[in-house]
């Protein structure tokens, strides 16, 4: 486990380029950042400036066209696809503006998903007590427990949100990252869940890379970046 200020992610030079008619399209610039044990850092940033596209190449989802991405000591991107997606899945917690729970499962069920993806059919059968009880817990603590069995339609958004949070902690990862995870909610359904973002990041010691349009929000983290135009152009102190 990482001692508080350890790096836990560091990208360096990291250019994402995308096909464009019959050239190419560079997003991101060479971006070198770094996010330490027990760290919130805020990401903010114009619409188009590339922030989703960074957090989909630090978190393991989308290949840099260069550059490198270290998580927790390895070069993600010179792993194999099942090694990185064993690294991804155990390491990282994403938390979504649009929550990304499958339809046809229950809050308890989304809640586990982690886990199903993470073992085999065999060895998820024989935890699976274990694991409905974590499940239980998680949702209870985020005042859940009388949704445990509804789909993701019966939810209102600030449900299923904390149902995104909940099946982001669930197996416990170092690192949490969150696009947005208020830009579909109301104020006060959103702050509701800030304040359970937030207490489960410090009770869990978790590095926690936000991103957000909300500057109030932002000075909760404890360091902002600014990205702009695909190249981060400053960074501030937070109050977290």
């Amino acid at each position: 486990m990482s001692e508080r200020g350890d790096i836990v992610l560091s990208a360096r030079g990291v250019v994402k380029r995308f096909r464009s008619g019959d050239g190419e399209l560079e997003i991101l610039h060479g971006i070198d950042l770094d996010l330490r044990a027990g760290e919130r850092l805020a990401l903010m940033g114009p619409s188009g400036a590339g922030k989703s596209t960074l957090l989909h190449v630090l978190g393991l989802l989308e290949r840099p066209t260069h550059g490198t991405v270290d998580l927790d000591g390895r070069d993600a991107w010179s792993l194999s696809t099942q090694e990185r997606a064993h690294l991804r899945n155990h390491h990282i917690g994403f938390v979504f503006q649009f929550y990304h729970l499958l339809p046809e499962l229950d809050a308890v069920e989304n809640v586990m998903l982690p886990a199903m993806i993470a073992q085999s059919r065999g060895d998820f059968r024989e935890d699976r007590h274990a694991h409905i009880a974590k499940a239980l817990e998680l949702l209870s603590n985020f005042g859940l427990a009388h949704r445990l069995h509804h789909r993701p339609a019966q939810l209102s958004g600030g449900e299923r949100q904390r149902v995104a949070l909940a099946r982001a902690l669930f197996l416990d990862p170092p690192l949490l990252i969150a696009d947005e995870p208020t830009g579909n909610l109301d104020r006060d359904t959103g702050e509701l869940v800030l304040e359970l973002l937030f207490r489960a990041q410090q009770e869990r010691n978790l590095s926690l890379l936000l991103v957000t349009h909300d500057e109030r929000l932002a000075e909760r983290c404890g360091r902002v970046l600014r990205l702009e135009a695909g190249r981060i152009v400053g960074a501030l102190p937070g109050r977290g």
